[in-house]
């Protein structure tokens, strides 16, 4: 019985660490995407000549 509890227990750990790190990286790529924007907002553009 307690194996049947350890598995579920593990498979649960594993599925919040799984969400856990994906929030964290859709946060993360936000953030970068907004800091790309800014350095893209405010440099100087390039002339091709």
């Amino acid at each position: 019985m307690s194996d049947k509890h350890d598995k579920s227990k593990a498979d649960k750990t594993a599925n919040s660490r799984e969400a856990r790190l994906k929030a964290a990286l859709k946060a993360n790529m936000a953030k970068r995407k907004a800091q790309a924007r800014a350095r893209a907002a405010t440099a100087p553009k390039e002339k091709k000549e």
